[in-house]
Formats: structure tokens, sequence, C-alpha cells
């Protein structure tokens, strides 16, 4: 979200008032208050964490979550790729609003997020590891990549995924910077948040269950290697998992086939393959599930385990070759589905609730926790009525949630923006305009795994299903935004090149393709650009006897020198 607008300013305004800012001293929360603790990882698919996903490994601390708290059953990212879905779940609000339209995309690093509001009121504030909410992160190819998605081309972006195994059969620390982040939260909470007269709030991000890098894959590499140790690959059933179904390529939807072919994943492969991708990844969530069981028994150790609110999720899933794709950015289950358990005072033991929740609905819950009020401009609603048996009307002037979620997407890998809307038994998808690509209707009830698209064969109820969504957001009012927003920064990163444009672009990740023909995609990308500047032409014209003369021979000259 960019400062300056009035939608940001408004947004800011009501956060800081919820925050007391300026108030001095600091108000000091009431010790009877829990400490919270929210552990979130990268790419954890959801449906592990219940029957039947939880039979393909052993993951005893998420089951220790479980068995003492409150797993959801349908949680979901509001956008299934990383800075885009953090940026949400630290700022409450829809990706449309954060306009944090892909991974280079997210929020101003002064951003009010709700661990600011906590500290403002009193609460000890620590983070360990990864956040990934604010701007200018992941490489060059990521963004340019997310930039050209309209372009008429077809590019490999990613790396072929593949395995990798390593060390031996009593190595258990295998990613190593994660480890280390978990032993500073581990110590910090035995050396200092002991000691705390006032609650804490704690958070530690995980780069795990995401994939490794692939360094053969060309400028800051893509991530398809699913890497992991003998120690790690004995947690897996074998037997449990299961090989998905694939269509076939000429029967994809046509956003799928994008994804997949630019995922590197259009080729032939083979079931063991397949079998041991996802043995691979399950492998890496239970090495996950153990850094989560190290904070866990931190806690317990020094006595804070009864006194603190404990809550895990992830950022999003990973597909692990379901739908013929690794990787999200996808609105299929894999992809879109996140675990979320929370355990603690006055938390349910072994519930299970089946509600849809989002990520956006983390911001108002650690407010509601830590009995800061909420303020009325949020996504999302807390979550702690449905964790205590509340009525929601009586705890939040809103009134009850909603009955659906909302996850989007425009980013890289797809050649559309998407948008997507889960209520009841129904997933809706659909795309761009609404119009120029076909929807996507799945009925998870009869068909769990996304298979057979019932759009045509329900067609009030994507009407119906669509008006919910345009009340929500003004989709192709967005998706058009985000067009305008790639070409403009796309112009902008190809004028800072200068000469050296063909050669950063011919060895970016699709170095592979393009080099191929490096002529016929230079051409591509100029066609996709001539409606920039003829834009920029009627501008001109519109505005002509407002300016001088002078004041457009520089525009005239880079647009003649563009066209």
């Amino acid at each position: 979200m960019r400062d300056g607008g009035p939608l940001e300013r408004a947004a800011l305004a009501l956060l800081l008032m919820a925050a007391g800012a300026g108030a001095r001293p600091r108000p000091a929360a009431p010790r009877d208050q829990s400490n919270v603790v929210l552990v979130a990882c990268d790419s954890l698919d959801g449906r592990l964490t219940f029957f039947p996903g939880n039979q393909t490994v052993n993951l005893p601390s998420i089951n220790f979550m479980k068995r003492h708290g409150t797993v959801f059953l349908n949680a979901y990212t509001n956008s299934p790729i990383c800075c885009p879905s953090r940026a949400a779940m630290w700022s409450g609000l829809f990706t449309h609003l954060t306009e944090s339209w892909n991974n280079f995309k997210g929020l101003d690093p002064d951003y009010v997020t709700w661990m600011d509001l906590m500290e403002k009121h009193g609460y000890h504030a620590q983070k360990f590891g990864k956040l990934d909410f604010t701007s200018g992160h992941h490489s060059v190819s990521n963004r340019v990549e997310a930039w050209t998605r309209d372009v008429n081309f077809l590019l490999r972006q990613e790396g072929r995924p593949m395995v990798k195994l390593t060390g031996h059969r009593k190595q258990f620390r295998v990613m190593e910077t994660d480890w280390r982040n978990t032993d500073k939260a581990v110590n910090w909470i035995k050396e200092e948040a002991v000691n705390f007269t006032r609650p804490f709030i704690l958070y530690l991000g995980l780069n795990l269950p995401h994939p490794y890098p692939s360094p053969y894959a060309g400028e800051n590499f893509g991530s398809s290697t699913f890497l992991t140790s003998p120690y790690w690959l004995e947690k897996v059933n074998y037997e449990a998992i299961k090989i998905p179904k694939w269509s076939a390529l000429s029967e994809m939807h046509r956003v799928d086939y994008y994804s997949s072919y630019t995922k590197n994943c259009t080729g032939e492969f083979s079931k063991e393959e397949v079998r041991n991708i996802r043995a691979f990844y399950y492998a890496m969530c239970a090495e996950t599930d153990a850094m989560l069981g190290e904070i866990i028994s931190a806690l317990r150790d020094t006595g804070l385990l009864g006194k603190t609110v404990i809550i895990f999720t992830a950022d999003h899933g990973e597909l692990a070759m379901e739908h013929r794709q690794f990787y999200k950015m996808s609105m299929y289950e894999g992809s879109s589905h996140v675990p979320l358990l929370v355990m603690g005072p006055g938390i349910r033991e072994q519930q299970q609730i089946p509600n849809v929740v989002s990520l956006v609905d983390i911001y108002p819950t650690m407010l509601d926790i830590a009995r800061i009020p909420v303020p009325q401009n949020l996504s999302g609603y807390s979550l702690i009525p449905l964790l205590r048996e509340k009525a929601e009307s009586e705890t939040s002037p809103r009134g009850p949630r909603p009955s659906w979620v909302l996850s989007e997407f425009h980013g890289c890998n797809v050649n559309s923006s998407v948008y997507m809307l889960r209520t009841g038994k129904w997933k809706y998808i659909t795309y761009s305009d609404g119009s120029s690509v076909p929807p996507q209707l799945f009925d998870l009830t009869a068909d769990p795994d996304e298979l057979t698209n019932v759009a045509i064969k329900f067609p009030v109820t994507v009407h119906s299903l669509d008006k919910i969504l345009r009340s929500i957001v003004n989709y192709p009012k967005v998706s058009s935004s985000v067009q305008e927003y790639n070409k403009q920064q796309f112009i902008s990163w190809k004028q800072s090149l200068g000469h050296n444009y063909s050669s950063v672009i011919a060895n970016l990740r699709w170095h592979q393709d393009w080099l191929k023909d490096q002529k016929k995609y230079e051409n591509a990308i100029d066609k996709w650009l001539e409606t920039a500047y003829i834009q920029i032409l009627f501008l001109k014209s519109f505005l002509f006897q407002k300016a001088s003369p002078g004041f457009w021979e520089p525009l005239n000259k880079d647009c003649q020198r563009e066209l």
C-alpha cells in the first residue's frame, strides 16, 4: 500500500487511533492477559492437519495442538504467494486493498501491524525469521515474470521439480536457517520471556517446507528442489501417498496450462517421480513440525505453556504435483488451503471448526486476545468467538462473520488475475474481467480433488456466487489496474537498463527458452507495450491545451523511440 492515497490515510488513521498513538506513558498490559506465540511457516498444505491428509506423515507437534486445542478445517490464504499473503495477514486487509500485487510489492515498512498495536498497548514484542510482508524483496526474474504475464508468449520460468537426499539417518537439522531462528526464539523464551511481568507476543517465521533453490535454473535460481534427509523421510508413510490424477494437457483450463508450462511441469513424469516429490515434501513438513515442537517444549519447560495462546499457520500451501503443478500460485486446495491451529487459555480442546476462515482474521484475533479495540475497516473477523463458542454478534459491532472467504492472485506463473470465493460446498474461481476467461466451479463435497469443473452445469450457482464476489470487490476494475501497473513497472525497469536491456532480459530464469528465439520474444513484449504508449498519446491529446508545446517534446521522443 502506497503513501498518500485517501484509503491509505484513512486506514492508517483508524489503526493509529486504535493503537492510542501518541499516548504517554505506554499503557501496561495486565499480567493476567495471555501471552501469544505465532509460528508461521511457508508452503504447508493445510489438509495435512486433519484426516485423511494426516495419514501421510507423522506430525507430533501439530497432533499435540489438536489434542489440546482447536483445528480449523477450512482455513485459506488470501493470496497464494508469499508476500501478498503475508501482507494480508499482517494488515488484516484483502489483497486488492493492500495492492500487494506480487512478491515485490507489499506493505510499506512503516505500516501499523497487529504486533505494533500490541506493543503500544504494553506487550513485549519479538520476532524471528521470515517476515516477507513489505515491498522490495525477491528476484528480478520474479517481478519481471509477474509484469509480463499478459505478453503473448509461453516460457518455462522454473526448474523441473526434483528431489535431493542429503545427510544421514541421524541428521535432523537440514534447514539450518530455520533451525537457527528457532533456537533464537527458544532462547528468548527461556532467558527473557520467563522473567517478564507483562505479557509478550512472539513471532517465528519459517521458510520450510518451501522448496529449495535449484541453481541450474538461472538468475537467482528457481526453487524447485524438494530436499530432506533420511531422518525425516522415515517419518513418511509411502503407502498412504496419493498419486494425483491429471487431466490431459489438451483438456486443461487455459490458465492451468500456462501455470503448468511456466512451472516446467508439462513434460513426462513417472509415478515414482511424483511419489518421491510428494514424499520429500511431506518429510520437509515433518521437519517444520519439529521446530514448532521446540517452541511448545520451551513454553512447557518454563511454565509458560498454560499462560500462552499458540497459533500455527502458513502463508499458503504446496501443490506437490497435484493438477500437474508444484509450488503455489493456484486456487486449488493444495495451494490455497492453509493450516490453522490454536491452543491456550480459554481455547476448547479437541475442537474441529468447519467454518471458512482466512489469514486476514489473524489481525483482529490478535487484538481480541490483547483486549485492544478492533478497527472497523479490517477485512478480517476475530476467530475468538469461534474458538470460545461465543455469539459473534455479542462480541463484535460488525455482527457475525460472512459465510465466505476471498482469495485473489495477481502475480507470476498465472496469465490472469484470479479470484476465488469459497462458501459452503462450493469453490468459485473467476478470472480477469469475468468474461474473457471461462470460470471454474467445484463441488468440494462431491469432488474434493477438484477434477470436474461444473460451472456450465450450474449456471444459476455461478451467477449467484459471482454476484456475491462483485459485492466484495469490483474485480474487473482491479484486474485492469493490475494490468496497467504491470506495464508501467516494466517500462520503468526497461528504461533503467538502457542498452543492457536485451542482455538482461534474455538471462533471467526463462533463459533456456528465451535464447532459442530472442527476437521473437522481444517483439512480443514490444507489441504488448504498444497499447501503453498509445494511451500516453491519447492522454497528451486530451491535455494538449493545458500545457505549452515544449512540455510534450520529451514525451514525444520517448514514445517514438519505444514504438
